[in-house]
């Protein structure tokens, strides 16, 4: 994070895109762990669900031991997956379970189109980083071409920058103090360039996949990339600026976290902690400053106000509220202008991930990434035409937005945020749709929602109407439940949704505590994984996920460390239903300082793409390095281990030896 006063900054960590948040919601509604309390106070921990599949408050030593005996077959009884896991740990590479490959296919810098310039980090360039493959590869998927599953597009949301790890020169060290050199013009520019997202063809050759850098469909989006503003915010007076009085385009989408993949073949881009990009300040009297102070603006993580007026509250006070939104990419058409999905609500997403309902409608599960705040759906008005993409093109911009509010009897009810229902009046400041979506959060509170830990990704399963809701952590906790038993919800858990009728496009349903997260061993963390699961595969901090096409869930971790847990993040292999329900298997993890991002299967079950994101960016907290961690000193230089190449983000292409289905 930036220190204002001296103008200089320590290193822009994982803790500015995945941390807690500064917990931004005023509210006094209850909270999930309040309602958790309550739940499992009075109908017994062990009752339900949970009773059935064996999954205890804490798990012994001793069921550890023997649930490694499991380990050693590569199987346990009841599962639904069979690979030997890997061995939970810290080092400098990465490491995945035997009989698979795990082989980097795209790395940061790496060229996206034929006659794009070869990646050179001591002289990296705006003009070179636009047609290079971006920085800090989040959310990532697979959409064939023709039907194939060896052949496709990939799409990669590209969140953030690590300017300590991209750049030489920046990093001073004295007296033990870390400090790092306000961004140049150029270096802004660069970091700009290196956000976004990347559209690119890939085939599978000879069983390895490798990019086409001639594919038509080719294509870097960037934080310059003209969009267009559509559905019911579009042209408000509160979108509109000085270079855009129509309030109907901005250039480029930032921070784009998890995303999506929508039945008709577009991209779906996330916009998540936008706040961080904004400098200066506005009166307090100012009409947006209840909005932004409820988002967090100005964050004033980086330095582009200073060389651009559009991130500048004080000079553009209009411009943050055209981030935070849902961006749709026509994947078809490289030259097709992306659109904000206003419909879809403004807040901090954490992912779109979507499924077709029984009638034909689309369904986006949203998470809102900080703590206390929201869980998200978006039923589309209109109806998925399977044979008519045309038809579905704009789907987004029409339908209903929901937010969940979870009770203590297992219930769960989505609460429509529309315009003049319930408090979402002028009185309250809601004269338009267009101020409740612009408005989300504040809308939210309203309503009276479920404040959560941390919503992350949110997978949802149209064939059995359920959903997983990723729960990171919230450190902030200030008291102990039967859910969290302990102070700090420090390691997070998973939460399932069963939507009345297994329909997802339901109004109301149940919900369940899928798994606590954290050391079984440890009985103060309170931790709920199966006897089975065996010291390597209990985790901490569920980001990301996946519900392959046989519906078993994978997870991916951020916050996973040497100081934290003592291991890196990595994918885990988690059942959820039956007798081995709550166990969970680790089946790849990251180097030190990454972070497990966009686990995206293809349909046949053949390849597992995996991000890796800000590796090395640690190095205090991991005995065999000591210290911190920058370009000149890197904890590790995953993954081309040369001398001459920064640490570089990303993407795996993961495979079974001798072919065949994963897991």
């Amino acid at each position: 994070m930036r220190d204002q006063d001296s103008s200089r900054h320590v290193f822009r960590t994982t803790q500015l895109e995945a941390a807690d948040g500064p917990g931004l919601n005023p509210t006094g509604n209850r909270t999930m762990g309040e309602i958790i309390a309550a739940r499992f106070s009075r109908r017994g921990f062990l009752r339900g669900s949970m009773a059935s599949v064996a999954i205890t408050a804490t798990v012994s030593p001793m069921a550890m031991l023997a649930a490694d005996d499991a380990k050693a077959q590569g199987a346990v009884e009841g599962s639904r997956f069979s690979f030997p896991e890997v061995k939970a740990g810290v080092d400098a590479d990465h490491h995945v379970a035997e009989g698979y490959d795990a082989d980097v296919l795209l790395r940061w810098g790496d060229k996206i189109f034929a006659d794009a310039p070869e990646f050179d980090p001591e002289n990296q360039s705006e003009a070179a980083q636009e047609r290079q493959f971006g920085y800090n590869n989040d959310f990532v998927g697979f959409i064939p071409l023709n039907g194939a599953h060896d052949h496709g597009l990939l799409v990669v949301n590209h969140e953030y920058t690590n300017d300590h790890l991209m750049f030489p020169g920046i990093v001073s060290v004295k007296d033990g103090k870390v400090t790092v050199a306000p961004a140049t013009e150029n270096q802004v520019n660069i970091e700009m360039a290196a956000h976004g997202g990347t559209v690119i063809e890939i085939r599978k050759v000879d069983g390895k996949w490798q990019t086409v850098l001639e594919g038509r469909q080719n294509r870097r989006i960037t934080a310059k990339t003209e969009m267009e503003i559509a559905g019911p915010a579009a042209g408000h007076p509160r979108m509109q600026t000085k270079a855009d009085p129509q309030g109907r385009s901005v250039l480029g989408t930032i921070n784009n976290c998890a995303g999506g993949v929508t039945p008709w073949g577009t991209y779906v881009m996330a916009e998540e902690n936008f706040h961080g990009y904004f400098i200066g300040e506005l009166p307090s009297d100012h009409p947006e400053a209840r909005n932004y102070a409820r988002v967090g603006v100005p964050g004033a993580s980086y330095d582009w106000g200073r060389f651009h007026d559009r991130f500048d509250i004080s000079k553009e006070p209009n411009e943050p509220n055209r981030f935070g939104w849902i961006v749709e990419v026509d994947v078809n058409d490289p030259t097709s202008v992306p659109k904000k999905r206003t419909a879809l609500g403004r807040f901090k997403h954490e992912g779109a991930e979507s499924a077709v309902a029984r009638d034909g409608r689309v369904v986006f599960y949203l998470g809102d990434d900080e703590r206390f705040d929201y869980v998200y759906k978006f039923v589309t008005a209109g109806r998925f035409d399977p044979e008519n993409r045309a038809a579905n093109m704009d789907l987004l911009d029409e339908g209903t937005l929901y937010v969940a509010r979870f009770d203590e009897d297992g219930s769960l009810v989505w609460l429509p945020l529309v315009q003049g229902e319930g408090p979402l009046t002028a009185e309250n400041g809601f004269e338009s749709q267009a101020d409740v979506l612009i408005e989300t959060r504040r809308a939210a509170d309203l309503l009276e929602a479920t404040p959560m830990d941390r919503p992350e990704d949110i997978q949802p399963n149209a064939d059995t109407g359920r959903a997983y809701v990723m729960l990171t952590n919230n450190t902030k906790r200030d008291e102990a439940n039967a859910a969290n038993p302990r102070v700090e919800n420090a390691f997070g858990h998973i939460i399932e949704i069963i939507e009345d009728g297994e329909d997802i496009a339901a109004t109301k349903g149940r919900w369940e505590i899928l798994v606590k997260c954290g050391d079984p061993s440890v009985a103060e963390v309170g931790a709920t994984f199966s006897t089975a699961t065996t010291e390597d595969g209990w985790f901490g901090m569920p980001d990301n996920c996946a519900i392959d096409a046989e519906g078993r869930l994978w997870v991916s971790t951020d916050g996973n460390s040497p100081s934290k847990t003592g291991r890196t993040d990595g994918l885990w292999a988690m059942d959820i239903e039956g007798a081995a329900r709550g166990t969970s298997r680790l089946f790849y993890r990251v180097p030190v300082g990454a972070e497990l991002c966009g686990p995206c299967l293809t349909e046949d079950m053949t390849t597992f793409f995996v991000a890796v994101q800000h590796p090395a960016d640690e190095g205090e907290g991991w005995d065999e390095f000591g210290r911190p961690s920058y370009y000149e000193d890197l904890s590790t230089r995953w993954p081309d281990f040369d001398d001459a190449m920064p640490v570089r983000p990303s993407v795996v292409a993961i495979t079974k030896q001798g072919g065949g289905k994963i897991g």
